[in-house]
Order: C-alpha cells, then structure tokens, then sequence
C-alpha cells in the first residue's frame, strides 16, 4: 500500500512536521524533522512502526484515500 506523507514547514515549531492522513487515530502530527529530508525519513520509519504494529496486533490496516478529490464534476 501507498499511504500519504504530508510534511510541511511549521513557524510555531521551527521544523518540518509529518501528518499521515490515513491513520486518523493516531495524534498529528505524528514526527518532524529539521530538514525535509529528515521529516521524510522520519515519516518513513512512523509509518513502518504503525503498519508493524497493526500486523502484530491483528488489527486492519487503515485503507489509502485519495489523494485528491474533485470538487465538482464536468459533464
């Protein structure tokens, strides 16, 4: 699967935060990083931790949304 990694630059706390949209139970943000790159690697190592953790605990993992929805529709 291909879940989400949204990073962007938080004022408030000086560096990189991480949300991960498809896990909404687990508390945002959910890492940072003073670089991107190390938001990134962050991210990545939260992630596996999570998908471990659900596969040891028998619990689902959460399904991937879409990254980008329409507003509207053309027809």
């Amino acid at each position: 699967m291909r879940y989400t990694i949204v990073i962007q630059w938080s004022e408030l706390d000086d560096c990189f935060v991480v949300f991960l949209p498809d896990f909404e139970e687990v508390m945002q943000p959910v890492t940072h990083g003073d670089s991107y790159e190390d938001a990134f690697k962050n991210a990545q190592d939260v992630l596996e931790l999570l998908v471990e953790s659900s596969r040891l605990e028998g619990k689902p993992l959460p399904p991937v949304k879409p990254t980008f929805q329409p507003a509207y529709r053309v027809c």
